[in-house]
This record gives C-alpha cells, sequence and structure tokens, in this order.
C-alpha cells in the first residue's frame, strides 16, 4: 500500500508518528499489529483501517452498484455476514484480537473479539508502556471468563460474562484476565479525530521491547502466572 501511494518509509513515519524501524517489521510481519497502530497507519494514509487488514492480493472492499465504491459516509444497503470462525486474527502477549467485517471499508464503528491475556497491570504495562489510549468511544460486552477492566479515573472494575462497559476510549483503559479461564470479550470501537500523541508513543514502546517478535495470532497461549498488580 505505501509502493503504491509512492510514499518512503520515512514519509510515513512522518505521517503516523511510528518509527521508521517499527514501520519496516510490520511490512516484514515481525512485529506485531495492534489497534492502535492500525489506527496511526489508516490516518496516516488517508485509507480505511479494513483496507489496512486486506490479506495480500485481495481486492477487498464492499462496493456499490456495478462495483463503484461507496461514497465516504454513505452506508445505506451495506450488509456484511460473519460466520464463526471467520475474521482477522492479529494480537500480542496482552490480547489477541480478531476483526470483524474487514471486507466493509469506510465503517464508522470497528467490531472485534478479543482474548484477554494480561493478568498484570505491570505485564500489560510492560507490553504497552501505560495505558491504551484511542479516540472515540468503545463498547465491550464480557463473553467468558472474568476480566478486570482498569481505567486512569476510576477505580478497576470485575465484568463477569453479560457484564458490559462503555466508555470514552481516549481515557487510559486496560483489560486483565482474572483466573486461568479464557477471558474473551466483543469490543466495539469508534474512531474520530486524530490519533491521541500519547498512543504513538506506547505504540513505539512495544516495538521497541519486541524488535524479532512474528505477528501472533489469537490461538496464542496464555500466560500461566498472574504477577503482581501495580496499585
Amino acid at each position: 500500500m505505501r509502493k503504491r501511494l509512492g510514499l518512503t518509509l520515512g514519509e510515513v513515519s512522518a505521517r503516523t508518528g511510528l518509527g521508521v524501524s517499527t514501520l519496516s517489521k510490520l511490512e516484514k510481519g515481525h512485529a506485531s499489529l495492534s489497534y492502535e497502530k492500525l489506527h496511526l497507519i489508516s490516518r496516516g494514509l488517508g485509507v480505511d483501517m479494513a483496507q489496512v487488514l486486506e490479506p495480500l492480493g485481495s481486492t477487498g472492499g464492499m462496493a456499490g452498484a456495478r462495483g463503484a465504491p461507496l461514497p465516504q459516509g454513505r452506508t445505506t444497503g451495506r450488509r456484511i455476514v460473519q460466520r464463526r470462525g471467520e475474521g482477522m486474527a492479529i494480537g500480542n502477549r496482552s490480547y489477541g484480537q480478531t476483526y470483524l467485517a474487514t471486507e466493509l471499508l469506510n465503517k464508522r464503528l470497528t467490531p472485534m473479539v478479543t482474548e484477554v491475556r494480561a493478568r498484570s497491570l505491570d505485564d500489560f504495562f510492560a507490553e504497552f508502556g501505560g495505558f491504551i489510549h484511542h479516540p472515540g468511544e468503545e463498547f465491550s460486552y464480557a463473553l467468558e471468563g472474568q476480566i478486570e477492566f482498569h481505567t486512569e479515573l476510576y477505580a478497576p472494575v470485575l465484568l463477569n460474562p453479560g457484564d458490559s462497559v462503555y466508555f470514552d476510549s481516549d481515557m487510559g483503559h486496560a483489560y486483565l484476565a482474572v483466573g486461568d479461564a479464557p477471558c474473551r470479550l466483543l469490543s466495539v470501537c469508534e474512531s474520530v479525530g486524530e490519533a491521541h500523541p500519547s498512543m504513538s508513543a506506547s505504540v513505539e514502546h512495544t516495538a521497541a521491547r519486541q524488535p524479532d517478535a512474528a505477528t501472533a495470532v489469537a490461538s496464542a497461549s496464555v500466560p500461566a502466572s498472574r504477577g503482581k498488580k501495580q496499585k
């Protein structure tokens, strides 16, 4: 995509705030691809996030009549059916995320199923360099296991299956798994405005700590130890 747009790694770095080395590792599949990185890249390149998630060689996208792309903001009549097991799986040590409805372009919402792997704030902060921030709002519905929801402004809350939380995602936040059972939730993110400056720093911190890590998939193993929580 970068080459089709005629951009150098340095030019993409200036547009996204991501380092040249991080972008190079992402292109080669040597760094994990997170929601934060996807948002920064899609905003920087001026393309829909779904286009960044397209498999190599895929035509992708949801076309209008006679194959013409739908104009920005036009959503009337669009539909996609997602079957069990389908979606684009990416992840890292803290999260495994399966993005849904990636064929649809110009979406206002980004749905994903997230497997929560981090079991302490120490582990989470080591991966992201702090809480996660991204523009817009987020809705999460607990599907399986017990999940602690942490933010920088409120005391932690415990989410059991069937519980949900709706919040301003520009507020620093983190999900932690409780116990040894698998922990999963359905999250829907809305991205608006420019990327939060602290988000870029978190991404750079993650890439620096994992220079040679291959992109993980959602089925990666859950850490066995819970570790000590930060207060």
